[in-house]
């Protein structure tokens, strides 16, 4: 047997590269300060790798048809996963701290008939189970633990052999095997990486909980969403009592998909319909409001765009924008003085999507541009009225995708007529009915129609 040895490397927090030496600024990703010590033990002498598993034929496993997928008994939560937990899969929930990410990890368990394994690392097992009777969840199967060190956390695996496991959160996990601490950048990777071997040897689910650092990103290496399936964010004011659940990453489905919840004293609540959630207090008699529907995923979302122009103060006037990329509407102020005449190089111009959801959908330049005009020129609109369009720097209005999707949202709520580009009405204006649709080529056309 040959001596047991120790190998030191150093890891980069941002990047989850590791370099043989420390440096004070990561050569990979150019961050300063983000290099840690990582040990990496090895417990085995060399020639020492267990027995390989057996490979499979592509052929067998196409003939052997779909994975059934698992459902969690919430349909918002299956939308954003791609129809359910798939067995075998790595799930990262990540979101700021009492945004609700365990609340929504123990609403799920109770949906599996097979046991459930919910790992609180934070919390003891009787403070679990008095949340678990304020959220109402009754289960047979569910096992709870607040074991935090993952050697612990495999044994009662293999003791329980769950269906699926729950780990809140990975920054209170730790390996007896490393000197650091836990949260460290070591101890995530280390922990991570063992979960991820269990989730494939014994072909369970394994949902992570991570902690949102102030940047909004999950907090440790970037190597964590690297090797888990999916990275999901949820999202939430602590103003607004609807949360939103986002996919950032899904090997197993779409990374568009949203869900709608609202927190309410027995939980997480679906929204079945988030347009009317998001209109339900928009004010008709105010200058500056618009409405676009946004596409997230396979559904459209009705937002309301509201604008507000004032005279500047100071010498540069101000741009403050709340879910619209800043970049995009300073493009979209210099197309409205330049091609539309309105003066914006002495006004303050604010933006706000009501509600908190961000959109970087290009369709929305319409209803923001309009928004900007109508408080600009202190002309009320028809609310009624749904503005869909992407902008070129000329002043045209481009075609956008899904037109008739969007369009049966706005009609589905009452909306009368529909401004949408020219190019795309041609192709569905046959099949839409009981609705108005006027297509334009330009915003000066939409202008004219609006004011």
């Amino acid at each position: 047997m040959s001596k047991l040895k120790s190998k030191t490397v150093y890891l980069c927090s941002a990047c989850g590269n590791d370099h043989p030496k420390w440096f004070g600024q990561c050569p990979s990703c150019k961050e300063w300060g983000t290099l840690s010590e990582y040990k990496v033990s090895k417990n085995r002498a060399k020639g020492d790798y267990g027995q390989a598993r057996e490979t499979q034929k592509l052929e067998d496993i196409l003939i052997g048809g779909e994975v059934e997928r698992i459902p969690t008994g919430i349909s918002e939560m299956d939308r954003v996963l791609g129809g359910g937990i798939l067995p075998g899969s790595l799930v990262l929930l990540g979101g700021n701290p009492g945004i609700g990410k365990s609340t929504l990890a123990l609403q799920i368990l109770p949906a599996f008939q097979k046991p459930a394994l919910y790992v609180s690392a934070e919390e003891s097992e009787s403070q679990v189970g008095l949340r678990a009777r304020r959220l109402e969840v009754q289960s047979n199967t569910l096992h709870l633990s607040s074991e935090n060190r993952i050697e612990g956390i495999l044994d009662q695996i293999s003791l329980i052999k769950p269906e699926l496991v729950v780990v809140d959160s990975i920054q209170t996990i730790f390996s007896s095997e490393l000197d650091s601490l836990p949260g460290s950048t070591s101890q995530i990777r280390e922990c991570g990486q063992q979960l991820l071997q269990l989730t494939k040897q014994l072909n369970i689910a394994v949902i992570i909980i991570g902690h949102v650092t102030k940047e909004g990103i999950i907090a440790g290496p970037k190597m964590l969403e690297h090797m888990v399936d999916t990275v999901l964010y949820l999202e939430g004011d602590e103003r607004h009592d609807h949360r939103i659940l986002r996919s950032a990453k899904n090997r197993f489905g779409t990374t568009n998909e949203l869900g709608i919840f609202q927190m309410k004293t027995n939980g997480l609540v679906q929204v079945d319909n988030p347009s009317e959630l998001f209109l339900a207090e928009r004010q008709n008699d105010i200058t500056g409001s618009t409405i676009f529907p946004s596409l997230e995923g396979s559904r459209p979302i009705l937002v309301e765009v509201q604008a507000l122009v004032s005279n500047a103060n100071f010498g540069t006037p101000q741009r403050n924008v709340n879910g619209f990329d800043f970049k995009r509407l300073a493009m979209l102020l210099a197309v409205l003085e330049k091609r539309l005449g309105t003066n914006m190089g002495t006004k303050d111009v604010f933006v706000n999507l009501v509600g908190g959801l961000k959109v970087d959908d290009p369709a929305a330049d319409l209803a923001v541009i309009t928004a900007v005009a109508s408080a600009a020129r202190d002309q009320l609109l028809s609310n009624s009225v749904v503005l869909i369009g992407e902008i070129g720097l000329g002043g045209e209005v481009r075609s956008v995708s899904r037109l008739e999707t969007r369009i049966n949202e706005a009609k589905s709520l009452g909306f009368k007529t529909v401004i949408a580009p020219a190019a795309n009405v041609k192709r569905i204006s046959k099949h839409v009915k009981r609705i108005k649709v006027s297509g334009i080529s330009s915003v000066g056309e939409a202008f004219q129609i609006l004011f």
